[in-house]
């Protein structure tokens, strides 16, 4: 464990480790300090001098982003001559920014424009006619779209690229104030975390070609949950926003950090993955083919399981631990088969060193703390022994109709497929995203989400069928 000190910032005495980085124990305290470059992933740059702070017994202002901490160090990110300094940098990088706030898509999380608002100066001394005009709408690949004009050539991006793909699409083209950031001919943007330089930029010069001009973004709400295209859980924010008459829509997922499970990002599939919550969705239970209501559904769902010999849930690995538990609970009451057998959720080419991992699912690790069998063996037994089989959002049936030729079948889905067409009771059930729980990633990492989506008609979650036939179960026979 590295050595503690003891270091003053703005009067107030706190602890850092020994040689860090000042602007990361800035950052860590959620003491505000302007900066553009330096990203915690991405390390120190030192080009915008934006992050300028006095300390005593140092001449000149220093920038914290390459200033270790030492002991007893006195630091100021306030005051009227360190402040000065700093307008005076975001007065160079203004020069030739283009006046375009209320047309870019970044406006609301833009840092130049939060930082201009609280430097004060209002009226510019430049003439406007002799900027630098740059290129605009300059698509460099991976739904992602450059204004040359608005970079302020912090070089994340750059780096990004260079440092954490190893791939080195991008670079610095040309010189002085004529310098813009580019793709090497032949060699567009197309690494499979490309993405993330849109949420790296701290300004409007990259923006998303799937979320462009879709919402703004003061319009949005936000909750925090967890990536479903993988095992491994990548902390995500959920961007969503319910319009008067219409049910709440997903806009995108963004990375939220979390240095234990995905640091700083997340791959490019699992970001527009939200496409599939907004699309296809099952919302009407049937009965035997035809639309009914829900009441009716789950009675009769009731008295299949009743009247059933042998009943077998086979369960999707997507399900949190609490849904996994609580349906493993209700088969040992009516003496029924539980698997979690899916074969199919495995990609070999999905895999690589980074984030992305071979199992396609949020939470197998689930199936081995309940005790759930997931074994090809087990679940041929059961299936061949079972009269109704209920299938939670488990697809692999999906074109394997003759394996439940001559059963019952029951489905629970959030999403239409194939299954709910052979399905004699089926009942739509809350997406991945509308509904909380506890979910176990490939590292034995346990992750507790709380969903915050307001759809006009909720939809049932399993955990809310499940209760339902408990109830009915403690007032009948079974």
């Amino acid at each position: 464990m590295s050595e503690m000190i003891e270091i003053t910032v703005n009067g107030a005495q706190m602890q850092a480790s020994k040689g860090s980085l000042l602007i990361d124990k800035l950052l860590d305290e959620n003491i505000h300090i302007p900066h553009f470059c330096y990203h915690q992933a991405l390390g120190k740059d030192g080009n915008c001098r934006m992050c300028m702070v006095e300390i005593e017994g140092q001449k000149r202002p220093q920038i914290a982003c390459d200033t270790p901490v030492k002991d007893g160090m006195v630091v100021r990110t306030k005051g009227e001559n360190i402040e000065k300094v700093r307008r005076d940098i975001l007065e160079l990088e203004l020069i030739n920014h283009p006046i375009d706030c209320p047309t870019c898509d970044q406006a609301g999380e833009c840092k130049l424009q939060d930082y201009y608002m609280e430097s004060g100066f209002y009226e510019s001394r430049i003439n406007v006619d002799n900027k630098n005009k740059h290129r605009k709408r300059v698509d460099l690949g991976s739904n992602v779209m450059l204004d040359e004009e608005r970079c302020v050539l912090c070089t994340r991006c750059v780096r990004f690229c260079k440092d954490i793909t190893k791939t080195g699409e991008l670079g610095v083209i040309d010189r002085s104030d004529h310098s813009t950031i580019g793709i090497f001919p032949g060699r567009p943007l197309s690494n499979p975390y490309a993405m993330n330089v849109v949420d790296l930029c701290p300004v409007g010069a990259l923006t998303s070609k799937d979320f462009r001009f879709k919402q703004r973004v003061w319009f949005l709400e936000t909750f925090n949950a967890i990536c479903n295209g993988c095992s491994k859980g990548c902390n995500i924010y959920v961007d969503h926003r319910k319009e008067k008459y219409e049910d709440d829509k997903i806009y995108r997922f963004r990375p939220r950090v979390n240095k234990n499970v995905n640091g700083w990002f997340i791959c490019d599939e699992g970001r527009l993955s939200y496409h599939n919550e907004n699309q296809n969705r099952f919302e009407t239970p049937l009965l035997n083919k035809e639309s009914s209501n829900l009441s009716n559904t789950i009675t009769n769902l009731f008295k299949e399981l009743s009247t059933s010999k042998s009943t077998l849930f086979v369960l999707s690995a997507n399900l949190s631990y609490e849904e996994m538990s609580n349906i493993n609970n209700l088969a040992s009451k009516i003496n029924a088969n539980v698997s979690g057998y899916d074969p199919d959720t495995y990609d070999e080419n999905f895999k690589d060193d980074y984030l992305k991992t071979n199992d396609r699912t949020a939470n197998r690790a689930s199936f081995k703390e309940i005790g759930i069998d997931e074994t090809e063996e087990f679940f041929n037994k059961s299936l061949k022994e079972s009269s109704t089989v209920v299938i939670i959002d488990n697809h692999y049936f999906e074109n394997r109709s003759e394996l439940l030729k001559d059963k019952k079948v029951v489905s629970l889905y959030s999403h239409h497929c194939l299954t709910i067409s052979y399905s004699n009771i089926a009942i739509p059930i809350a997406s991945f995203y509308e509904k909380s729980g506890t979910y176990i990633n490939c590292e034995g990492v346990k992750q507790k989400v709380i969903s915050q989506m307001n759809k006009n008609e909720p939809m049932e979650t399993v955990t809310s069928v499940i209760e339902h036939l408990k109830e009915m179960i403690s007032k009948g026979t079974l």
